[in-house]
Formats: structure tokens, sequence, C-alpha cells
């Protein structure tokens, strides 16, 4: 549940990477370019979160509607997704990051998936920056299997019905091991959630820049963390 931060400063910071394609566009290049880019900004941003004491890092990466784009370009997101993670696998490991991945992993192809379940075992003793990657991700989808997983719990009787509330059902989430983020970053001018973190992030502040996600650079990041600590965060109550 929603957690108030230290000095200020917030302790889980999650991001909608938007404006890959527009980027690559703007330059005259195909949508693909701008997705290297943009998982070149993801290392930049990772290894600033120490300095910032950013501990949570959250990205979101693929959601369950990004299917619909060409088939080329899910096709080369697939790619892009492997050679990250063969690519960055040994430094994150060495800088000391946490890697877990959420979504539904039964769509993404079995290497894919092998590649994941190698990092995440990989990383599993780090306790610098987690970071989590949310792939074939979708908020409600997300609560729809945790209320599935969750039910047949009640079937089989190993929970009470009467006693389900808002922990119970959290506990069934992707992101059980995560606190609720303090603040939700979209880049590239669009002001909507895009079915992201729905239930994580019901007391998240929100900021949105018109920076396309390959130009959003650390030190972008580290004025909007200094917008944040100027916020008054009160989780329903009233300031005295």
């Amino acid at each position: 549940m929603a957690q108030e931060s230290e000095n200020n400063s917030p302790h889980h910071v999650a991001i909608i990477m938007d404006g890959n394609g527009r980027w690559a566009k703007s330059r005259g290049r195909p949508r693909l370019f701008g997705h290297h880019a943009g998982a070149k900004r993801v290392r930049e941003i990772v290894e600033a979160c120490p300095d910032y004491g950013v501990k949570y890092l959250t990205i979101f990466a693929f959601s369950t509607e990004n299917w619909k784009r060409t088939q080329s370009e899910v096709a080369g997101l697939m790619s892009l997704f492997r050679r990250y993670i063969q690519r960055e696998a040994q430094a994150l490991l060495k800088q000391g990051v946490r890697v877990r991945f959420i979504g539904d992993r039964l769509r993404l192809d079995p290497k894919l998936q092998k590649l994941i379940d190698n990092l995440e075992t990989l990383t599993a003793e780090n306790d610098g920056v987690h970071l989590t990657i949310a792939l074939n991700y979708g908020g409600r989808d997300e609560v729809a299997r945790a209320t599935k997983r969750m039910a047949r719990e009640v079937a089989a009787g190993r929970i009470d019905p009467e006693s389900v509330d808002v922990e119970t059902l959290a506990q069934f989430l992707d992101t059980r091991f995560l606190p609720d983020p303090d603040l939700v970053i979209r880049t590239s001018g669009e002001a909507r959630i895009s079915n992201f973190l729905l239930w994580q992030s019901a007391y998240s502040e929100y900021e949105f820049t018109d920076i396309l996600w390959p130009d959003f650079t650390p030190d972008v990041f580290g004025e909007i963390l200094k917008r944040f600590g100027a916020r008054d965060r009160r989780f329903g109550a009233v300031s005295l």
C-alpha cells in the first residue's frame, strides 16, 4: 500500500517510457531505431537511481495492447528485449541491481522466457536498485489474473471469503514484492496512464513531461525528483 518516502525523495519511481517511435521518425529513421535508443537510456536512468535515493524503479517496456502493432515492430521489440538481457546481465549483476519482470509471460517465446528466468535468478541476491520490467503487462489483466488466483484459494478453502480485503488481493498481484510507486512519470507529452499499475498507483504522484524517452536524461530525471520533493502528500488526510 502507499507509503511515504523518507527525506521527500521517492522510494519507488515508475516510468511509462513513451516517444521512441516519434523520436526516430523526427530523425527520418525507422521506429526500431528509437526503441534501441530508448534501451540505452534505460541503462543511464538505472545507474542514476542510487544518486537520487531511488531504491525501486519500474519501467513499462511492452503492454498487453502493444501486440496490436505491426508484426515487424513486435518482432523487432522481442529481439531487442532478448539482446538487452544478454548484453546487460553481467553489468546489472556487478552494479548490484536486482531485476524482476511483471506481466503475463505465457505469450512470450520460450527463449525470452528462459532469459527472463535466468536474469531474475542471476540477480536474486542483489539489493541495490530493484529494477522491475513490465513486459506483456496490463493493469486490468494483472488484476484479473490475481483475482483468478485468489478465487482458486477461496474455492480450495485456504482463504475465508469474508476475510478478503485490499491487502489480500495485493498479495496475488505481480507486484506483491514491491512497495507502491511514489511517483509515476510519463514521457512524450501524453497525459494518460495507459493501463499501467492501476491498482498500485492509487496514491501515486504523477508527472507528465513533453520530453521523448530517448531524450530523458539523468538530469531531467533529477529535476522531476526535485519537484516531487516539494509536493504535499496527504494520502487522503488533511495537513495540520
